[in-house]
């Protein structure tokens, strides 16, 4: 599924609540360059089960800016580890239009089924960094109608964040399947 310790509880929190057990692989699974988060978990589930020979989940997101052109995107991970949110918020320092999304894809296969699940939330980059909770870009993503952080509300997060959306979607046609 992901070494990302974050998504990982997010998943098996989520997962709880439908009685699936997320265990995660330390597969790395060839992850192709692309804009769309959808495209990248799909084909990286794919990589993922001819490898693992087992039903898996494979999650890509990115956090989408729009007066960046929607950048960092599906390289949010490098950007940040490379400069961070802080390098975020200056390379925002003077932009007026601070809206952004935040996009979630999960892909599953069984080897013969390949499924996807998308989340979305909208929101505001906001001029500082707000709140210690969460992992990534929580500090500085505000959704829409909110003025807090996902990472001063992790309770709000957990129930709306584009990741429990995909997630959630997953899980309720998983136990249905």
């Amino acid at each position: 599924m992901t070494t990302n310790k974050g998504k990982l509880e997010e998943a098996v929190e989520m997962g709880a609540h439908y009685g699936i057990e997320f265990i995660p692989n330390d597969y790395d699974a060839v992850e192709i360059r692309s804009s769309d988060p959808e495209g990248i978990a799909v084909e990286s589930a794919k990589d993922a089960y001819e490898k693992i020979k087992k039903p898996l989940i494979v999650e890509d997101s990115g956090l989408f800016i729009n007066t960046l052109k929607g950048f960092p995107g599906t390289y949010s991970a490098f950007v940040f580890d490379t400069i961070g949110v802080n390098g975020v918020l200056k390379v925002m320092e003077n932009k007026v239009n601070r809206k952004a999304t935040m996009r979630s894809a999960v892909a599953y296969t069984d080897g013969e089924e390949v499924k996807s699940f998308l989340g979305e939330v909208k929101g505001v980059i906001p001029k500082d960094s707000k709140g210690t909770s969460g992992f990534g870009y929580d500090p500085i993503f505000v959704p829409e109608g909110k003025d807090r952080t996902f990472g001063e509300d992790l309770d709000y997060k957990a129930q709306v964040s584009h990741r429990a959306q995909s997630i959630r979607k997953f899980c309720e046609w998983y136990s249905k399947k």
